[in-house]
């Protein structure tokens, strides 16, 4: 079988997906970038306002860059991402690391469309739990707290208007394919967000080390087996005084050895999963359907 021809360094449509590096352009066109075989493949399979089920959804990927290695390792990726009515270039191993954000690009980079949902629709779906970021800054946290939230089953995320881009390549790296599984609102002031989120009944929580509440305790009270969203602030400072006022109650992961504080993406996970475990419990689930 002959090789594939190879896009040009030079074409148009490798300085469109160079641009995307930068936020200004991602905005403009409403695309980003999604690296890797698990990205890829996760971007293939979704579909943007629609019905999915019924295939009525708009493909969320519109372009995919692959060297002939890969498209060969990941045939499976590529004949779905064609059937899906993406434009697939075939490009050298030098293209794929000019236009990629990795050290060691591994030959597939896909295009996306922009797949955020409206905060409005986020709280018409009657979420049960959901993680808010509140001026969560390092894109590689704001990913991977994305990415435990699905893993701990959320219901959606919320990026404030003061934190981090949700298509930052290394945001979408970190969320390694969780990106394209849950809704996620961006943009959304901290007050809007708890405001919708209570009017919605769901309990806010703010995590904080220096919280009047033991997570351990409330567990043991069982008082989380309720619709709950919890807010995580920055990585530095944590939640500001007028942050932590807003929630309904601000709670701390009990520190039980030495260690002097958790980060951001291991507390989130710990107050998603008890969340998500009080959800789970018989009881937990029962109370919430009877209120």
């Amino acid at each position: 079988m002959a090789t594939p021809e190879l896009i040009s360094p030079r074409s148009p449509r490798v300085t469109a997906a160079r641009r995307l590096a930068k936020r200004t352009f991602r905005s403009k066109e409403r695309l980003f970038i999604a690296e890797g075989p698990q990205a890829v493949r996760e971007a293939v399979a979704h579909r943007g306002p629609g019905s999915a089920a019924a295939g009525t959804g708009e493909p969320t990927l519109v372009e995919l860059f692959t060297t002939v290695e890969a498209a060969e390792r990941y045939a499976d990726i590529v004949a779905a991402a064609r059937a899906a009515g993406a434009r697939v270039h075939h490009a050298s191993a030098d293209v794929l690391a000019d236009v990629s954000q990795t050290v060691t690009p591994q030959g597939l980079l896909g295009v996306c469309r922009f797949l955020d949902s409206p905060f409005a629709e986020v709280l018409a779906a009657r979420p049960r739990l959901v993680a808010v970021l509140a001026n969560v800054r390092d894109p590689g946290n704001a990913g991977t707290v994305l990415r435990c939230a699905d893993a701990a089953g959320a219901d959606a995320v919320v990026l404030t208007d003061a934190s981090v881009d949700l298509y930052n390549p290394k945001a979408v790296r970190a969320s390694v394919g969780s990106v394209f599984h849950l809704p996620v609102a961006v943009g959304v002031p901290v007050e809007q967000a708890v405001a919708g989120l209570r009017e919605a009944g769901v309990r806010v929580l703010a995590a904080d080390g220096a919280g009047e509440r033991d997570l351990d305790a409330e567990l043991d009270a069982g008082t989380m087996g309720t619709p709950t969203a919890w807010v995580f602030g920055n990585e530095a400072w944590g939640l500001p005084e007028e942050t932590r006022a807003l929630a309904d109650a601000v709670v701390r992961v009990p520190i039980h050895g030495r260690a002097e504080s958790l980060n951001l993406a291991t507390a989130a996970a710990v107050c998603l999963y008890g969340s998500a475990r009080a959800q789970r419990a018989a009881g937990g689930c029962r109370s919430v359907t009877s209120s």
